[in-house]
């Protein structure tokens, strides 16, 4: 595998202006690598220019270096690291950034190794000022909805004023304008732009058709 990533965005690029990127970050699970190209060119063409496409299949490392070498309009990002060695992975297979669901040393130090801009995932406070002391203030708030939703994130703004977040967790086109319309809220993460079924069936129309109404959010 080879390191595309300086192909999708520049290498200066932080994780701050990840969450300027689009209102909705896709996040996708990729079964099959060879849908993963025509998947992000649907995105792009609804006005979506970020993906992140989720480590949590075989393929989905061969999707990343597909979509880097392929799609340089997109910015390409692997999530679900969970693992030092997820996030080594991510990198060598192109990816320019990286989200993790939660926020161990170990797999922050690794992200940090890369070189890569990276949204640590957060659930608490605590685990938030954990960040904060390591300089970090570009979060992903997971599992969104199940750990307090827009009302915990309307909380928390208050005592954490210097934080800002991309919610995602059981987060519905209903729902993201209302994160969206809070001020420590960036973007959101949302699995709804690339359903299973039109993967599965080709209709890259419907995942176009979807971008273009989250690009307008």
């Amino acid at each position: 595998m080879t390191t595309n990533s300086a192909t999708t965005t520049p290498a200066h690029a932080t994780a701050a202006d990840l969450l300027a990127l689009s209102p909705v970050i896709p996040v996708v699970v990729v079964d099959d690598a060879s849908h993963a190209v025509p998947l992000a060119q649907a995105l792009l063409r609804g006005g979506v220019r970020v993906i992140e496409l989720t480590l949590r299949t075989p393929a989905a490392l061969a999707a990343i270096e597909r979509v880097a070498a392929e799609v340089p309009g997109i910015v390409i990002g692997a999530g679900t690291v969970t693992t030092p060695e997820h996030a080594e992975q991510a990198a060598k297979a192109g990816a320019a950034f990286l989200v993790t669901p939660g926020s161990t040393d170990r797999v922050l130090d690794a992200a940090e190794d890369t070189g890569l801009p990276f949204l640590p995932g957060v659930a608490t406070v605590s685990e938030a000022m954990r960040l904060v002391e390591r300089g970090l203030t570009s979060l992903k708030f997971f599992p969104a909805e199940a750990a307090g939703g827009v009302d915990y994130l309307k909380s928390i703004g208050g005592p954490l004023p210097g934080l800002r977040f991309c919610p995602t967790g059981g987060i519905t086109p209903e729902s993201a304008p209302r994160y969206l319309a809070l001020p420590n809220v960036g973007c959101v993460g949302g699995s709804w732009l690339a359903p299973k079924d039109a993967l599965a069936s080709g209709d890259f129309a419907r995942i176009e058709d979807l971008a273009r109404a989250a690009a307008a959010l």
